[in-house]
């Protein structure tokens, strides 16, 4: 059974799909906490959850003691960025009516986990991840840094160019695992963005969030995970970026495996 087939095979169940929905209005939910309240017994969700997670709809991280699940919405991305548009039906963005992370979600847990897989190696996707020219390609976006923890990074998007010696990388483990700090939002950077002044300021005052990639080989292919968390309650960036990774991931992906990139526009900021 290929990738797709155990998408449709995993949406197929109503069972799963409510719990696809229990996620989507909270995410990051232990085994526990999915339970509550469904008519199902716990190895009944705990045997739903396997065929999610199998189709990679369903992502897990552990927490202390606890595995926490995430709703993983890249596969359904893939699926509108790189079969529907080819059938003339318009680009379909699979987060664009998800509620994401709500504002009681416990701050210790990451607010987005997304999992893809990529036919490529952990030396290629590193340099997908940190070459300008790679980067440009499939997010629009340069970075200036020499990556090693503790220095500054330096992002252009769209002509617009934001420096701030708090934009730094935090960790880096060459193939392995990269996390920095999120760009500060600039007036400049905010205009070519759409932020209406009131969205400027909300944005200018949340703290920084940070993003982490974790690269594991898997066979022939790489297993990247994306770790975007320490927003704030409410937080407009959360917002924002929640419809934004999807389609970097899965232009990400096609540039590796197909030697082009999506046209992701402004969809990614």
């Amino acid at each position: 059974m290929d990738d797709m087939d155990k998408i449709f095979k995993a949406l197929a169940d109503h069972s799963r799909r409510r719990l696809l929905d229990r996620l989507n209005a909270r995410n990051g939910q232990s085994l526990r906490e999915l339970c509550a309240g469904l008519d199902m017994a716990r190895q009944s969700v705990s045997k739903h959850l396997a065929v999610l997670e199998e189709a990679n709809l369903v992502t897990t991280m552990r927490r202390g003691r606890e595995t926490l699940h995430y709703l993983n919405p890249v596969p359904i991305n893939d699926i509108a960025e790189r079969w529907i548009v080819r059938y003339d039906l318009g680009r379909v963005h699979a987060l664009s009516d998800l509620k994401k992370a709500l504002e009681d979600s416990p701050m210790d847990r990451p607010a987005f986990v997304y999992t893809t897989y990529i036919e490529t190696t952990p030396e290629r996707l590193w340099q997908a991840l940190t070459d300008p020219a790679f980067t440009r390609r499939y997010w629009g976006t340069a970075f200036e840094t020499d990556w090693r923890v503790g220095s500054a990074m330096t992002w252009t998007y769209a002509g617009v160019t934001v420096a701030d010696p708090a934009q730094v990388v935090l960790e880096s483990e060459p193939y392995r695992r990269l996390a920095y700090t999120w760009l500060t939002i600039t007036p400049e950077f905010a205009q070519i963005a759409g932020f209406s002044d009131e969205d400027f300021a909300r944005a200018a005052n949340e703290r920084r969030s940070r993003v982490t990639f974790e690269l594991e080989p898997v066979g022939q292919s790489v297993k990247l995970t994306v770790i975007h968390d320490g927003f704030d309650p409410g937080s407009l960036m959360l917002a924002n970026v929640s419809g934004g990774w999807p389609t970097v991931l899965s232009s990400l992906k096609t540039l590796l495996e197909t030697g082009e990139a999506l046209d992701i526009g402004s969809s990614a900021t």
